[in-house]
């Protein structure tokens, strides 16, 4: 599936495609170049979502976990800075992904060995005028 979001009005509309696609998948990794908007689609889904918590990247700490008002939670990860997959399994990135809750994987790339199968990856390409392309893929 694409989408495109052509300003940042349009966020909101893009987040709910969104996330009708991810439907009841867990595991959504995030691809796209620094800047392209990543946290962004994250926060403004995570704001459909009914997450009462402030949503920011995760660079630093690696992983934020947000609460929903439904008591829900969501899992978010920035893997930007790991030297390698051992310091993913060091933080215990497998009971989180197996944990059931919704998790968001930026920069899954550097940990390619400990991603599910079943995901769903969401490209995030920047186009001229500052417009996004999105491609949602259901990986099963």
């Amino acid at each position: 599936m694409e989408l495109f979001c052509r300003t940042l009005d349009e966020l909101p509309a893009v987040a709910s495609e969104i996330i009708k696609f991810i439907g009841q998948e867990t595991i959504c990794l995030l691809n796209g170049q620094m800047g392209a908007g990543k946290t962004t689609f994250i926060k403004v889904i995570c704001q459909h979502l009914g997450v009462v918590d402030n949503v920011s990247s995760p660079t630093f700490a690696i992983v934020n976990e947000y609460l929903t008002q439904k008591g829900s939670t969501i899992y978010h990860f920035d893997f930007y800075r790991l030297k390698n997959e051992h310091e993913a399994l060091d933080i215990g990135i497998e009971e989180y992904l197996d944990s059931g809750n919704l998790c968001f994987l930026e920069w899954a790339s550097l940990i390619p060995a400990l991603i599910p199968p079943n995901h769903i990856t969401i490209n995030i390409s920047v186009l001229p005028d500052n417009q996004r392309l999105i491609k949602l893929i259901r990986h099963e």
